[in-house]
Parts: structure tokens; C-alpha cells; sequence
């Protein structure tokens, strides 16, 4: 049985709706110790950079970088008075719609559940009335010691609370190096067909199951083999094939895989036709630079 991690209410007009919240997701990582060629344990200590001496958690106070190599000192006594008041209550401020809020705003999910027998009416009236007006409601909650802004919205027929970034945590894309929409190349109205025909191949219905962190079952079949005290063997990697394609071969390619049905499956055809495209772009962008020098020799 799941543990609620946090309970309070939602409240939205006059209405109070009680709810315990609790963890949607768990995560799967590979955790690794660290050991020394002998076989301990070795372990992680603070310690004074000038003295080399360990320094105890109760002395550390904590410093802000203003600028370079420059700290504003601040005992965490200090920043007691500045912790958010820790509240039980979501206070929904917005309702939006739920298609215009872009993914990557969430940061972390739970789910809510009416809390008590009493709390079921209330939060199956906010649940249907968002799910029929396609709605998500912004709020802010305090979880712990942290507050976050949230968004409450409908998800399989139970009210889901995500945690969401602050819209100056969000990097502009005009800031991503060099562009992020390719502005400079131009592509045919074939190009774009074909890839279209290709996009709408591998189109199928969302079914997160069969995806697979294909990784860590790997890895997870080595370790079961050496806790197993079963002799390893590593296959070396394949070598990649000098073939070389430009754009329009691999987008033929991958369209004529697609036609027979296999691309959905075929891994290493997908594979060729990326590495493809990968080197349609270095070789575009050496034709670019040799240009660019036989200019300036001119």
C-alpha cells in the first residue's frame, strides 16, 4: 500500500476539497558504491580546501557566489525567517487549459486522493468538471520546506498534482547555439512528403509498456551473472560500414523499409538511415567551410 507523503485540502471558490498526496513515479536507477582496489568502502567527507582538516556539519555555514570567487557568508539560522509558511492548503489561483501549459514546464508528479469518505463527493466533482472542461488548475503548494507552483489536472480518472518550473527557470530557445529551427537550410516540398510518409508509418497509438530501459536490464543480466560467479564475456562492438547516403537516400531508404512493414521493428534500419543523415550534414557542412575558406582566399 502506497504512503501518503503530504495531506491537505485544495481549495478553489468556497469549495475545500481534503487529499492526501502520493508518489506517481519511482525511479530506477543503477545505484553504484564506491570501493577502493582492496575492496572498501570509500566514503565522501567534508573538508577544508586551505587546511585539508574534516569539518563537522554543525560548523558549515553557507555561501552565494555574487561573482567570481566572491561569497556572501549566511547561517542557515538566518535563512529560517525566509522559509516558506508551511501550509495545508493548495489554493488554486488560475484555471487553464490543460493543452496550452508545454511539458516542459512539469517537473515532478503525484497523484491526489480524496482524503476520508467525505472528501469523495468534492473531489469527483473538480475531477469531471476539469476532464469535461479540458481544464488543469495552477496553484502553489508547500511540500516539506520547498514551495513549488503546481498544476492539478485529470489523469486517468484520478486528479494528478505535477510540480512545475517557474517560467525564469525555462532557457529561451534563441539562446540555444546557432538556432534551434535550422533557419538556414531549405528543404523540398519532396523532402517533406517523404518524411511525412515516414512519420506517418511509424505513427501508432501511445503504450508507454513497450518502451524498455534497455541499459539497465543489461547491465542488471551482468551483475546476476558475476553475483552468480559466471564467466563474462563482452562482445566486441560492430564496426560502422563506410556506406555513405545523403539526405534523399535515407530518407528513400527508411520510406521504402516503411513499405514493408519493417521499420516499426527494424532497429539497425533506423540506425543507418540516422548515421545517414548524421554524415549528409558533416559532409553539407565541410562543403560549407571549403567554400567559405575559397572565398576568403579570393
Amino acid at each position: 500500500m502506497a504512503r501518503a507523503i503530504w495531506s491537505g485540502s485544495i481549495s478553489f471558490g468556497l469549495v475545500n476539497v481534503p487529499v492526501k498526496l502520493y508518489s506517481a513515479v519511482h525511479s530506477k536507477n543503477l545505484q553504484f558504491h564506491q570501493f577502493d582496489p582492496k575492496g572498501n568502502r570509500v566514503k565522501n567527507k567534508r573538508v577544508s580546501e586551505k587546511s585539508g582538516r574534516e569539518v563537522d556539519y554543525s560548523e558549515i555555514v553557507k555561501g552565494y557566489e555574487v561573482k567570481k570567487g566572491q561569497y556572501v557568508m549566511v547561517d542557515p539560522s538566518e535563512l529560517d525567517a525566509y522559509k516558506p509558511e508551511s501550509t495545508k492548503t493548495i489554493e488554486i489561483s488560475d484555471f487553464v487549459d490543460l493543452d496550452e501549459i508545454d511539458p516542459i514546464y512539469y517537473e515532478n508528479t503525484y497523484y491526489l486522493a480524496p482524503d476520508g469518505k467525505a472528501a469523495e463527493k468534492p473531489y469527483r466533482l473538480l475531477l469531471e468538471s476539469m476532464e469535461k472542461k479540458g481544464k488543469a488548475a495552477i496553484g502553489k503548494v508547500v511540500i516539506r520546506t520547498k514551495q513549488y507552483l503546481a498544476a492539478i489536472r485529470p489523469l486517468d480518472g484520478v486528479l494528478a498534482l505535477s510540480t512545475m518550473r517557474f517560467a525564469d527557470e525555462v532557457v529561451p530557445t534563441s539562446e540555444v547555439k546557432n538556432g534551434s529551427s535550422g533557419k538556414g537550410a531549405s528543404v523540398s516540398s519532396r523532402e517533406i512528403d517523404m518524411a511525412s510518409q515516414i512519420i506517418d508509418s511509424l505513427t501508432s497509438k501511445w503504450d508507454p509498456s513497450q518502451y524498455h530501459d534497455t541499459y539497465r536490464e543489461q547491465v542488471l543480466g551482468l551483475l546476476k551473472k558475476k553475483a552468480e560467479g559466471k564467466e563474462i564475456v563482452v562482445d566486441e562492438p560492430e564496426e560502422e560500414q563506410g556506406q555513405v547516403l545523403d539526405l534523399m537516400e535515407a530518407l528513400e531508404a527508411s520510406l521504402a523499409e516503411a513499405k514493408k512493414g519493417g521499420s516499426k521493428k527494424s532497429t539497425s534500419s533506423r540506425s543507418r538511415a540516422r548515421k545517414a543523415t548524421k554524415k549528409t550534414a558533416k559532409r553539407s557542412s565541410k562543403r560549407t567551410s571549403s567554400k567559405s575558406r575559397a572565398k576568403k582566399s579570393a
